[in-house]
């Protein structure tokens, strides 16, 4: 067993990957582009996320004496209109909070709800599921918003500025244009077949009737309206009135262009879904991982229970001493058992009978962990573990597969110079959503109810994941925060990615806590997501390593992902600096910022 403590994450590594660098927050005037840059070491706060401009929306904050809260709402605003396709006002998320003041952490769950007239058989059609592609891009799939009563609820309980101040940079974001890169113009082109087919997503995405152009400003003066309207009515305006009927209307009958072949399904969300909405105000999952405290996101989210019991897991195992591939091996089949247990387990505990407590106690997974042999792999999918009955290699019952979760989600992290700390990740699930923008309002639609089971895998046993009445579909976002023995932050990150989100999250952190990486190059490093299914998927760089033949030997198969996850972290320094993180190339890379690069405290 190693050290009670993590040692100070290679410091003399960061001092050298960030001498120079230290990113604050540059100008952003009209079209041009806050310059990029993936790590950032200073102090008085931090912001790190995937938009150069959203993070000099959150570092601005900052410098006027906001704290990290109003940081991160500033910042998702931002991405709101940056990252339309990934995030913004018509999805929702997961916020994690650690408070300085009382070394507490704390979560409001901002999922998306099921309208009240949904039951099991909401994807079914004559007892079939319809195809995913007709439920992602229709009504049918779209939730009740989040993200609009996230930002209100974080506000009342822990902000120091007002909504309507926050929302400002991202209102003039809007109003006067940010600069169109390789990556939203490709996002862009990857949707241009629906995006034509819904003529105010069309008439906003496709100016002209053509992509837009890399290195031209990109406005939305719908959304800049709708911002204002918010930051003057409050999020309400969202829930209610004019705003909330429009929405309702958008669902109940898609705007589709007239000659459109498509087959868009209307959806069944109304006024009173929306004015019934509520956030979920829940304490956070905690395990001991290292002599460190791991607090994540519970249920609706699997992210925390199933990055929890992964850990659990591989707390028995010296992955400090591992060879790549010991550890490559390890990590893998954790995750692949975690995702067994959390595929027969997980859902809404307002309606499921979530075993939190058994998925994250230490004994379940130590009697689940030694089903892990060095010289073999384990055969997905892998039957779960029962946590109320946790006998050692256990054969368990019958498997439950991996759902489908859209990729294009958003993660950003910031914290103050109180020593306050967020781990924020939202959503409106697919690469541009459900495809449909809400005619005048400059903001699409999500498709997050398609993260629902759309049908049992196997009748005879119960899956926790269909939808129901006001459900919350089950979701991998993963914000993530590692406290040390004396309740103050070590690290705090989290990513998108879909269900790869967990994996994402669960190898940077091993990368930072067990192998010794600074936290921009454990971001940066090759992935592997196994999530019981029969082939892991590996990032190029892995992919065509020497390390693939050798778990191939063992028996893994693999196949081949471009990318995997986009994550962002920051990190206390041991100085008292903090240390912003972002990917060095994923999505075209992120941007960390800090308020005073390197200086004195």
């Amino acid at each position: 067993m190693r050290r009670s403590t993590v040692r100070n994450v290679s410091l003399a590594a960061v001092a050298a990957t960030v001498l120079s660098v230290g990113a604050a927050a540059p100008p952003t005037t009209g079209s041009t582009a806050p310059v990029k840059v993936p790590v950032a070491v200073g102090y008085g706060g931090a912001v790190a996320s995937v938009d150069a401009d959203a993070s000099a929306a959150g570092i601005s904050v900052l410098r006027a004496g906001g704290n990290a809260v109003d940081a991160a709402v500033a910042t998702a605003a931002a991405l709101g209109v940056t990252e339309p396709y990934s995030a913004g006002i018509g999805g929702g998320g997961y916020f994690v909070y650690y408070d300085a003041g009382t070394r507490e952490v704390h979560t409001i769950d901002g999922r998306e709800t099921a309208p009240r007239s949904a039951d099991a058989s909401l994807f079914l059609e004559n007892g079939r599921p319809i195809p995913f592609a007709e439920a992602m891009t229709s009504g049918l799939g779209v939730g009740t918003p989040g993200t609009p009563a996230t930002w209100e609820a974080a506000l009342d309980a822990w902000g120091t500025k007002s909504l309507r101040r926050l929302l400002e940079p991202a209102e003039r974001l809007a109003r006067d244009g940010f600069t169109v890169d390789a990556t939203f113009r490709a996002q862009t082109q990857a949707n241009e077949a629906r995006f034509r087919d819904f003529p105010a997503t069309a008439e906003l995405f496709l100016p002209g009737g053509q992509l837009p152009v890399v290195g031209s400003a990109f406005k939305n003066p719908d959304l800049a309206r709708t911002y204002e309207k918010l930051g003057r009515q409050g999020t309400q305006a969202l829930y209610r009135g004019g705003l909330a009927r429009d929405i309702v209307r958008t669902v109940q009958d898609p705007p589709v262009r007239e000659g459109a072949t498509r087959i868009v399904r209307p959806g069944d969300l109304t006024v009173r879904d929306l004015a019934g909405y509520r956030t979920e105000r829940q304490r956070p999952t905690k395990i001991s991982y290292r002599g460190l405290d791991v607090y994540g996101m519970a249920p609706s989210s699997s992210g925390g229970t199933t990055v929890g019991e992964a850990l659990n897991i591989l707390e028995g195992s010296d992955l400090s001493a591992a060879s790549p591939e010991a550890y490559l091996h390890r990590y893998i089949e954790a995750s692949r058992i975690a995702f067994a247990d959390r595929g027969r387990w997980v859902g809404d505990p307002a309606f499921e009978d979530v075993p939190v407590r058994g998925l994250l106690s230490q004994r379940f997974a130590d009697s689940r962990a030694c089903l892990i042999k060095d010289d073999s792999v384990l055969t997905s999918p892998l039957a779960p573990g029962d946590p109320s009955d946790p006998r050692p290699c256990a054969p368990g019952g019958t498997a439950a597969p991996t759902t489908y979760e859209g990729e294009n989600t958003t993660h950003l992290t910031a914290s103050d110079k109180w020593g306050n700390v967020v781990a924020y990740t939202l959503t409106i699930e697919s690469t541009g959503g459900s495809g449909i923008t809400v005619p005048g309002r400059g903001f699409l639609l999500n498709n997050e109810l398609t993260d629902f089971s759309f049908a049992p895998a196997d009748p005879a046993v119960h899956d926790p994941n269909l939808p129901g009445p006001g459900k919350r579909p089950r979701s991998s976002m993963s914000p993530t925060i590692v406290l040390d023995d004396h309740a103050r932050p070590v690290l705090a990150l989290g990513s998108p990615g879909g269900a790869t989100i967990i994996t994402t999250v669960l190898q940077t952190l091993t990368n930072v806590l067990d192998r010794d990486l600074p936290l921009v190059e454990a971001i940066a490093a090759p992935r592997a997501s196994q999530r019981n299914q029969p082939t892991t998927e590996l990032e190029p760089a892995l992919y065509d390593s020497p390390s693939r033949a050798r778990l191939e030997a063992l028996g893994h198969a693999f196949r081949l992902n471009p990318e995997i996850g986009a994550a962002t972290g920051i990190q206390r320094l041991p100085d008292g600096r903090w240390l912003a993180a972002a990917e060095k190339t994923r999505r075209g890379g992120g941007s960390a910022m800090v308020v005073r690069p390197a200086g004195r405290p």
